[in-house]
């Protein structure tokens, strides 16, 4: 530990990708994964999803993990033609929020949307980094 927070070459993640709106996600887990590496925290697993909805099982999963110290979920949600998007991102969130509250385990949420198109989701590829970012920055908060 390093002024009270664990050295982040000490934390151990889970990545959790959703597939759905693949040609923003994978630049997502790539930069995840670049973060990871930068922060010095190790990526145990990554969960490949069919869609940011799958997430929370798959997040939970790796939260039930003693070697995992926190989760980062990555994604995109782009608008369509009726409120899916927003009730797909609602339902997430939540989800989420219930897995790292029950597993005592942070759970980030590096998804994009809702409320955007394709291009607007492809500019927000850092999402990604963000996710693991965070993930590690929780994991001094939560200790």
């Amino acid at each position: 530990m390093i002024g009270g927070l664990p050295r982040s070459d000490m934390v151990t993640l889970g990545l959790v990708v959703a597939q759905f709106n693949s040609e923003v996600t994978e630049e997502m887990e790539t930069e995840a994964l670049a973060a990871a590496q930068e922060r010095g925290a190790t990526v145990a697993e990554t969960v490949h999803v069919p869609g940011v909805y799958d997430s929370p099982l798959a997040a939970d999963r790796l939260a039930r993990r003693d070697a995992v110290d926190a989760v980062a979920v990555v994604g995109a949600i782009v608008t369509g033609d009726t409120d899916h998007d927003r009730v797909i991102a609602d339902a997430t969130a939540q989800g989420l929020t219930q897995v790292s509250l029950d597993r005592d385990t942070p759970i980030t949420f590096g998804v994009s949307g809702p409320g955007m198109s394709g291009a607007e989701a492809r500019e927000r590829t850092d999402k990604g980094a963000e996710a693991v970012n965070a993930a590690v920055d929780m994991v001094g908060v939560a200790a």
